[in-house]
């Protein structure tokens, strides 16, 4: 019987040797890669109130953490994933891997929240694996295809989310946060060398250091609207997401809800909502284009954030807020994120600009988010997800709209 690797490695079609095709079980090796690797982003969330215990403070006092990593994964995106137009993925892939082990490793050995959020840090701006794999998805994918591939690598992002805050919750729970994180480094090595192996050796065509991507993506940005609506409008859906979802375990564990690490954590299965939508939202990018799918996100997305806060008092609300914002990222994910791999000859710097500026907006939100919930409980973390939904959509809105009246002008 052969071995999963040279089973994706015999779909390459002769004379390509190195370019893997975008198979069913490439895709599942790359979507696979990317649930362990997003992982790694929200490991610490669910874990904030046996953090806290450990250290010896209290939740709210260690939530900074969650921005940490979510500031990290920004910064990785920005110095590594648009190297993917130009280096040996197989070894970029290779190292990234490792050095997110390592740093796992000595995350799980913190014995303080300072050496903790460094090390979360680097595991988080070295977990950007998926990012220099979905623009090799998308071009090995038929032009009809292409957002239904791109959906298929979103859903193993968000079951990898999903299993951050159960399974996370759950093992921390069991054996100790500490545990957890080292779980996580063994899964991230074992996954990422695999994935390498499959990858191309040749290296791009395109030349440049590693601040040459960095250096691309501002004029990429302002020579393409479609980028730059893509970029603000994921900012503002995934700051409100992420100023939602961080939060929440402080308000299932407080003094509302009384939940355990590990009960809270079970809340997490309703993010399973965002991998079952997916393959329906590439399908709908890809029959009614990306704009469309992106408008009706927004407003499912609105409606989410006073059931959310209605859910601070309610938990069915809860239940069904968290089925609808998931919903709503996973499709706006989509849609904004095909956008951004099909709108420039650059397509791993576009999606680096496009990646960066959602977690940039979610690093953001969450940490405001946290400083809310200080001051203003659920309600302040409500009126946060509010506020970034209006600025995603209003400020491109009317951007859109001084540049129509500027056209009918001339």
């Amino acid at each position: 019987m052969s071995s999963p690797t040279s089973t994706l490695q015999a779909q390459t079609a002769p004379g390509t040797r190195n370019a893997p095709r975008g198979g069913p079980l490439f895709l599942a090796l790359i979507a696979l890669c990317t649930a362990v690797t997003a992982a790694n982003i929200y490991l610490a969330a669910p874990l904030l109130p046996l953090i806290a215990d450990d250290f010896g403070t209290t939740p709210s006092a260690v939530a900074w953490i969650a921005s940490v990593a979510q500031f990290g994964y920004a910064a990785g995106l920005l110095f590594f994933a648009p190297l993917g137009d130009r280096v040996n993925r197989r070894r970029i892939v290779t190292v990234l891997s490792l050095v997110t082990a390592a740093a796992l490793v000595a995350a799980a050995a913190s014995g303080g929240t300072t050496a903790l959020a460094a090390t979360v840090f680097v595991a988080s701006a070295t977990t950007v694996v998926p990012q220099l794999l979905v623009p090799l998805v998308a071009e090995r994918a038929p032009a009809h295809r292409r957002a239904s591939h791109v959906a298929a690598v979103i859903a193993g992002l968000f079951t990898g989310i999903v299993a951050a805050r159960v399974l996370g919750g759950l093992a921390g729970q069991a054996f100790g946060w500490r545990a957890v994180f080292l779980g996580a480094a063994a899964l991230t090595a074992v996954l990422g060398l695999l994935t390498a192996t499959v990858l191309p050796t040749a290296r791009n065509r395109r030349d440049g250091g590693l601040l040459t991507g960095i250096a691309a993506m501002p004029g990429l940005v302002r020579r393409s609207p479609d980028l730059w609506r893509a970029c603000v409008r994921q900012a503002g859906m995934y700051g409100a997401w992420s100023a939602l979802w961080t939060s929440l375990a402080l308000l299932l564990t407080g003094e509302r809800y009384g939940m355990s690490t590990a009960t809270a954590g079970l809340f997490g299965l309703f993010g399973l909502a965002a991998a079952a939508v997916a393959p329906l939202a590439g399908g709908l990018v890809d029959r009614f284009g990306a704009a469309r799918v992106v408008r009706s996100a927004y407003l499912l997305a609105t409606v989410s954030v006073p059931l959310f806060w209605l859910g601070g008092h309610r938990l069915p609300a809860l239940f069904v807020a968290a089925i609808t914002v998931h919903a709503a990222l996973v499709a706006s994910h989509i849609a904004n994120q095909t956008l951004a791999l099909t709108t420039t000859s650059s397509p791993a710097a576009a999606n680096s600009a496009y990646v960066v500026s959602g977690f940039t907006g979610g690093a953001l939100a969450s940490a405001l988010a946290g400083l809310a919930f200080t001051y203003w409980a659920w309600t302040g973390v409500c009126a946060v997800a509010g506020l970034w939904l209006l600025l995603g959509w209003g400020t491109t809105a009317g951007a859109t709209a001084v540049r129509s009246a500027r056209a009918v002008r001339r």
